[in-house]
């Protein structure tokens, strides 16, 4: 018999609605028991997709529940700190949606405190599980590019109004696009690379009447390399995903992983046989000197899998494996973000020094 954990989800907007809850479903050891939705449409939403999930109508109904093992917080960046704090202060274990914290110093607190309790922490750095970045690491690990020089990464949309009602478009702790969709592209630079030396951050808001960060670009410093991490709201034309260039030549990747939409559209990973499969137009091209001889290469792309990371979550709790994507290296993610902004501050290349502890 499967031992189950008793879920609870905090949030039932699109981060909680899209990325967790049916990704949840996939995995036999996971039981969403009770998920928060005061909205009628949320409630009516909940009622039909998760039929058994009762319906708390505020936070304190699952941290206060001792029957519920694990606590989702998928709610506005301010909220992660406080009701990750309150969860593990309950006895439950926990997943935060990215950016874990809005500071460095918030990360370590909630890091003391989990490990005084002995309880999972984990951030919710999903794309790691994408089919391009799989697909990359694969890359760079193959060791067929040589000695890589330069990394790009992009994570662009297009978005040239304002919209409404959205706390994401404030001027509030954690919002702009360098807190929403810098940590997955830093996440995976310091994946593949490790710590770097240094950091300088090019922060602009861009569109009208904007109140926050809609534009980054964000330069990491190695060694013998160069990482640029890029995000834009107003990239119209699809630009490269990712570009690698070694010695040997280059790697480029169009295209984003498919889950995101299909999750969108209402779909589940348990029932889709192809789940993360990228269609074939979308696969990287490998342009390199190999033996003497000039190489181009379509590169099929990895298949991704978002039910992989709560697998791994599930598997931890129950004492099978280590977390994949541990609270230390969020708290780096965040370290660097704020580095980030002081570099924008101060308009120059700030040290890492000893400021990341995970590498």
């Amino acid at each position: 018999m499967i031992e189950k954990i008793r879920v609870g989800l905090i949030g039932f907007g699109i981060s909680g609605r899209v990325f967790h809850a049916p990704v949840m479903r996939s995995i036999m050891e996971l039981d969403l028991v009770k998920v928060t939705a005061r909205k009628a449409d949320q409630q009516s939403l909940l009622k039909e997709r998760y039929p058994h999930a009762e319906i708390a109508l505020c936070a304190d109904d699952i941290f206060n529940d001792t029957t519920i093992d694990l606590v989702v917080v998928a709610t506005s960046n301010e909220m992660h700190y406080p009701f990750a704090k309150r969860a593990l202060e309950a006895g439950k274990h926990v997943v935060v949606e990215k950016p874990f914290t809005n500071s460095v110093e918030q990360a370590d607190e909630l890091i003391a405190l989990a490990k005084e309790k002995n309880l999972i922490l984990a951030p919710y750095h999903n794309l790691r599980f994408n089919s391009d970045y799989r697909t990359v690491e694969k890359m760079v690990k193959s060791g067929r590019l040589g000695r890589i020089v330069n990394l790009e990464s992009r994570f662009d949309r297009f978005r040239n109004y304002l919209r409404p009602n959205a706390w994401r478009e404030e001027n509030l702790p954690g919002s702009g696009i360098f807190y929403d969709l810098g940590p997955h592209l830093i996440d995976q630079a310091l994946q593949l690379f490790g710590k770097p030396n240094g950091v300088f951050a090019d922060l602009a808001i861009q569109r009208d009447h904007a109140q926050t960060i809609d534009n980054f670009d964000c330069l990491l410093y190695y060694d013998n390399l160069r990482v640029s991490l890029k995000g834009s709201m107003l990239a119209k034309e699809p630009t490269p995903r990712y570009r690698i260039f070694g010695m040997n030549g280059n790697f480029v990747k169009y295209g984003i992983d498919p889950q995101e939409a299909l999750l969108r559209d209402g779909k589940f990973p348990d029932e889709d046989p192809n789940w993360g499969q990228e269609d074939p137009s979308l696969y990287g091209k490998l342009n390199i000197v190999e033996e003497g001889k000039d190489i181009e290469e379509v590169i099929p792309s990895e298949i991704g899998s978002y039910p992989d990371f709560y697998q791994n979550v599930a598997d931890t709790i129950l004492g099978k494996a280590d977390l994949i994507a541990s609270a230390e290296q969020a708290r780096d993610v965040i370290q660097i973000i704020e580095l980030g902004y002081r570099s924008q501050l101060e308009r120059k290349v700030v040290s890492v020094e000893n400021t990341l502890i995970a590498y």
